[in-house]
């Protein structure tokens, strides 16, 4: 592996941890990216050199266009290299590096959503937040509903009630019919959502992603009506609508 090879390689290993605080970032070192095809699909080269993920594997995505919006967010990097402003790399990484090798265990992370999800979870009051509710997530619910041909069981309070085994085994089937590039998205999303069925809505395209995220936080917006908002809160809100929306644009490159 050459010098720039492996920098490469350090880079995405960070843009992996998006998460950490740790923000003493790389140099930029390189002078252009380009998406590039070859024998499995697309990657990224800098300055000709393929870009590796974490694990070392060669950078593939399935679809041209990612690649080149790939290229296009290491290509806006400035004098160092910051992994927040690089999500469509990050999710790349992911599908490569984790997706590809325990496929069948986020399939079960993802399906495991399922068995209490938040649109599953209804308010017994006030009227206005029922009404809510309802409104947000019933077009959610048919979603899924019919594309797994299976029925979810509502629940009025928070009190546990197990869903039917045979829709949650439809459901696990459901998400494994997406590629790996797209499970990463699925995963971000869900966790972002706190709902893999408002996540499948979305990927499936019968969400709007404006509708997604207000069916996301229903709760939290009828609170704030009520009680005013918090400025952190606020703050992290925003962080993850940027998250949501870079995960949503990755899943449109892939179509």
């Amino acid at each position: 592996m050459t010098d720039n090879q492996e920098r490469a390689s350090i880079v995405s290993d960070g843009i992996a941890k998006i998460g950490r605080l740790d923000r003493n970032l790389p140099k930029r070192f390189y002078e252009r990216a380009a998406a590039t095809e070859h024998d499995t699909g697309f990657g990224i080269e800098l300055d000709g050199r393929p870009v590796k993920t974490p694990l070392k594997r060669l950078l593939t995505v399935p679809k041209k266009a990612l690649a080149e919006a790939i290229a296009g967010e290491w290509n806006a990097q400035e004098d160092v290299i910051d992994p927040v402003l690089m999500p469509l790399t990050k999710h790349a990484n992911s599908a490569n590096d984790r997706i590809e090798g325990h496929r069948a265990d986020v399939v079960d992370e993802l399906a495991a959503f399922g068995a209490s999800d938040l649109v599953c979870y209804r308010a017994d009051g006030p009227d206005t937040l029922v009404a809510r509710q309802a409104q947000h997530w019933d077009a959610v619910l048919r979603s899924i509903e019919t594309a797994i041909g299976a029925r979810f069981i509502l629940v009025q309070g928070v009190m546990f009630q197990a869903q039917p085994p045979e829709t949650l085994n439809l459901l696990r089937q459901q998400i494994d019919d997406h590629d790996a590039f797209t499970l990463a998205a699925l995963h971000t999303v869900s966790n972002l959502t706190g709902s893999v069925l408002i996540a499948l809505a979305l990927v499936q395209g019968d969400v709007s992603e404006q509708a997604g995220w207000a069916a996301a936080h229903v709760d939290e917006d009828w609170q704030i009506e009520q009680w005013g908002s918090d400025e952190e809160a606020g703050k992290r809100r925003a962080a993850r609508l940027s998250e949501y929306s870079a995960a949503l644009r990755y899943v449109s490159l892939l179509a």
